[in-house]
């Protein structure tokens, strides 16, 4: 029976909808908590913010959720298989550190290129363009995007787990991490112009200019391209 704990049908629903409800919940705490902690709501006066911006990220963000964990579902699915290289216990002190730094590495890299594309002609403009429809970001920006956007950005993470080994918890801890990251990024608050690291003041530019810092925690990537720039402080 389809309602059994063992039945695929259960399992693949029961990831949709936590990755769905726990997405949205996890989106609004942090990103409302950013926004009334963090951000500077003077913000909201700058005259390239859209009538009713707030309002209407939110609503992308959370018409987004449901579709962007129904192509994701099937990492979460093969992992509870034991497909991947997840694993329980933790033997040496050095994997903690050694899995987090390459984890933000590899999906850093992976980001950058992932990115790059989404701003080709050929897809800019269904794909990608709806999160740069906001010049002016707000931490609800964060997620304010086309799902398969979403989705694709994503992909690393979980593409991560498959070919080298991670700390369960690690991962879960990344995620959020991942999600703090990109709301901190979209937040206004110029905390560092740091000529590696990536911070919010790098991806300002990027909603601003279009064409600059694609990475998502450096710039190590595309420095040789002259495609990075930085934000006078």
């Amino acid at each position: 029976m389809w309602l059994s704990h063992e039945s695929d049908v259960r399992i693949v629903f029961q990831l949709w909808l936590n990755l769905t409800v726990l997405g949205a919940i996890l989106y609004l705490l942090l990103a409302t908590a950013n926004f009334y902690l963090v951000f500077d709501r003077e913000t909201l006066k700058h005259p390239k913010m859209l009538k009713n911006q707030v309002a209407r990220e939110i609503y992308l963000s959370l018409e987004s959720l449901p579709y962007t964990a129904i192509v994701t579902v099937p990492w979460f699915y093969f992992e509870l298989k034991g497909y991947s290289k997840l694993y329980d216990t933790v033997e040496t002190w050095w994997e903690v550190p050694a899995q987090m730094l390459g984890f933000f590495l590899f999906t850093d890299c992976c980001v950058y290129w992932i990115h790059r594309g989404f701003h080709h002609p050929s897809v800019y403009w269904w794909l990608h363009k709806p999160h740069h429809t906001w010049k002016i970001v707000t931490p609800y920006s964060a997620l304010a995007f086309h799902w398969l956007d979403g989705y694709g950005q994503s992909c690393p993470a979980h593409l991560f787990v498959y070919l080298f080994p991670m700390w369960k918890p690690l991962y879960v801890l990344a995620f959020v991490a991942l999600q703090v990251w990109t709301i901190s990024i979209h937040d206004g608050v110029y905390i560092s112009d740091d000529e590696v690291v990536l911070s919010c003041a790098h991806h300002t530019i990027h909603h601003l200019e279009f064409n600059y810092n694609y990475g998502q925690y450096t710039t190590l990537w595309y420095r040789p391209d002259s495609l990075s720039r930085q934000f006078a402080m």
